[in-house]
Formats: structure tokens, sequence, C-alpha cells
């Protein structure tokens, strides 16, 4: 199995209505292990075993466009985290399903949250996945 080193530390999104987005990020991190680490009045940061790792905060200009991609420990993960978004505010984006660009392991789901940046869980199947969705292109 690859050894997947990290890149990036944390990630920061600005957001206009917190409450809203908060209840959005924490029912969708939710199933892939992702908790509220630290509330403030102004953001809340997500992560797993003390590594706040992204964080959405109240400001201007909000973050838009953007794309995040959180790990995810098997399919139902990613499926679960789907429906917790969509039925949280997010839009469909990529439903679950096997992205046939990326691999035959890459097993993913896309929402656009509140703000329309690219919010994805995916899991890196340690072989190719045969009984699910393909699909094709991207996102």
């Amino acid at each position: 199995m690859t050894v997947r080193r990290v890149v990036v530390d944390h990630v920061l999104f600005v957001v206009a209505d917190l409450d809203a987005s908060r209840g959005l990020y924490t029912a969708a991190l939710a199933p892939l292990g992702y908790e509220e680490l630290h509330v403030q009045d102004d953001g809340v940061s997500y992560g797993a075993e003390d590594l706040d790792d992204f964080t959405i905060a109240r400001g201007e200009p909000v973050t838009a466009a953007a794309h995040v991609a959180f790990s995810a420990e098997g399919r139902d993960a990613v499926d679960a985290f789907f429906a917790a978004a969509i039925a949280n505010g997010a839009t469909v984006r990529g439903e679950p399903g096997v992205w046939t660009q990326y691999s035959e392991r890459y097993y993913a789901a896309f929402v656009n949250d509140l703000h329309l940046n690219n919010v994805e869980a995916v899991w890196h199947a340690p072989e190719p996945v045969v009984d699910a969705p393909r699909r094709p292109g991207a996102p």
C-alpha cells in the first residue's frame, strides 16, 4: 500500500454564516472520524486526535471555488459523508462511486458547500473497486 505524506498542514475556509456552515461540516465530517476540536465565537476547527487540520471562520471575503478532500476509512464513510452533507445544505457535485479518471481504487463523493466550494471525501481502496458505480470525468 502507498504511504501518503502530509503535504498541507491545515486548511481554513472563510464563511458568511458560521452556524449554517458549522451544521453542514460537523454533520458531514463526523462519519469520517473528524470532530469539533476547538470552538470559538468566530470559528470552528475540525480534526482527529487533537490535530486541527480544517477550520471554518466567519469573515469576508468568503472562500469560494476552492477544493478540499478529506480522507475516509472506507466506502461506508464516503457514503455517509455524502448523505450527511446533502441533508445539511450541501448540493450534489458528484455522487459516490469510483472516479476512474483518478484510479480504479479511487472511491469518492463530492458536494458543493454553502459557498460552492468543492468538498470531497475519498477512500483509496487497497484493490480496484469493482462493485460500485463508475464515474468517468471530473466532478
